[in-house]
């Protein structure tokens, strides 16, 4: 058995693609059931955001599966096939697990560090457990996944340093505010700049008004973002302007005019406190800053963006040997489980072989009715000290690099893959 992903991200396809493979409830229901309809796919979940579709399974066969889950995918979101083989990154047994965990880890997110993922992780996860299309092997992979993540978090700053002009301005207004959700954003333009920072924004849970000259350039813009979004993003038109930036704390320009946009003419004073972040070269913003009106410019956030860069590399390291030892850690805590089913069935084995040959002494008058309580106790030693070596063989076994070949060996051998499977169910979860 092996763990398959198939993933389908903003590095990877296009918004309109991703829209397309983001299903609702219903369809997701759908796909899971006819995914797993095939005789080659144990358990999945499908996890969907606005930046990634995943798919990941438990399976027989890697490539039948794939080639199913693809045709599954295809036909329910009227994507052609080609197109979803085509852009597709596919991952098998330890790839799938360590690209897990990576993306748990929020390491594979648009938005570095953000922490929205794990919750999207596990109601992914919730829904599949709910519906019998996941069980035991997927809930330790993903239960393993969220530990994972939580020493990224504890061991690294990742989430701290962002390494754009757009998402050092979010991350300011973060620290400032200290919580985003639900608090309302304006950003004037929609350009690549006010996209990012759009990005940056909607991953902690804040709205956006969105003021721009054009509003096709800013519907466009909106609809980048994905429809996931639509009830946290609208349109107001730059003849608003005014009224928009004295009404919200936090005001993000990033226009292509040639010169200021923004300037003391427009501002009112309020009684609430307001940050305004110029990311527009050259600036949008020329303003005086009151004790309730802050500008941070460009050359200030470019220089947090320049130590930054230095320090990100530096985490992102310490993050992805995390990654790699827990990846590690869990397939050689799967392979230790398994000694057990097998040394279980092993000793089973010997125990019914142990009784038809009791019963065969009994009917041949080799052993009297009396003496089978002691006849079994001797037997049991016999087995007991002839499977003591194997016992601790087959844990050394399990740590080594060769240890799946060694057990489907004995299982065949010893004719116990019916009691392997039984003992296996009883697995501790």
């Amino acid at each position: 058995m092996h763990y398959l992903n198939i993933s389908f991200t903003h590095k990877n396809t296009d918004i309109s693609v991703r829209e397309r493979l983001a299903f609702d409830d219903g369809k997701k229901e759908e796909a899971l059931r006819l995914i797993c309809s095939n005789l080659s796919v144990s358990e999945c979940l499908l996890l969907t955001t606005c930046n990634r579709v995943e798919v990941l399974a438990f399976v027989n066969n890697l490539e039948v599966a794939q080639s199913y889950i693809l045709k599954v995918m295809s036909i329910l979101s009227g994507v052609a096939l080609n197109e979803l083989e085509y852009r597709a990154d596919i991952y098998h047994s330890n790839g799938a697990v360590h690209h897990l965990f990576s993306v748990a880890s929020s390491l594979d997110s648009l938005v570095i560090g953000e922490t929205q993922i794990t919750g999207q992780l596990k109601d992914a996860m919730s829904f599949a457990l709910d519906r019998n299309f996941a069980g035991d092997n997927l809930k330790r992979v993903v239960e393993c996944s969220f530990r994972c993540a939580a020493e990224v978090r504890n061991k690294t700053e990742i989430s701290k340093n962002p390494v754009s002009v757009s998402s050092v301005a979010v991350s300011k207004a973060r620290e400032i505010l200290e919580d985003l959700n639900g608090v309302t954003a304006v950003v004037v333009g929609a350009g690549h700049m006010s996209e990012l920072a759009c990005k940056h924004l909607l991953s902690t849970g804040a709205n956006i008004i969105v003021v721009n000259r054009s509003e096709k350039s800013a519907n466009d813009m909106i609809s980048n973002l994905g429809s996931c979004y639509k009830d946290s993003v609208r349109y107001e038109p730059f003849s608003k302007l005014k009224e928009m930036i004295n009404s919200y704390p936090l005001i993000f320009s990033a226009t292509s005019a040639p010169g200021p946009v923004i300037v003391d003419s427009l501002i009112k004073e309020q009684n609430f406190q307001r940050y305004f972040f110029d990311i527009a070269v050259p600036r949008d913003i020329e303003i005086k800053e009151s004790l309730s009106v802050k500008v941070y410019s460009v050359d200030d956030l470019q220089e947090i963006v320049k130590l930054n860069l230095a320090l990100r590399e530096e985490q992102a390291q310490i993050a992805y040997s995390v990654v790699a030892r827990y990846t590690a850690e869990f397939f050689k805590w799967l392979k230790s489980l398994a000694t057990t089913p097998i040394i279980k069935a092993l000793r089973q084995s010997a125990k019914d072989v142990s009784e038809v040959e009791i019963k065969k002494a009994i009917t041949r008058g080799y052993l009297k009715h009396s003496d089978i309580d002691e006849a079994r106790k001797l037997i049991h030693q016999v087995f007991k000290a002839f499977l003591h070596t194997p016992t601790v063989n087959l844990k050394e076994i399990a740590n080594g690099e060769d240890s799946d070949a060694a057990f489907g060996a004995i299982i065949e051998i010893f004719d116990i893959e019916d009691k392997f499977m039984e003992y296996s169910k009883g697995l501790e979860k």
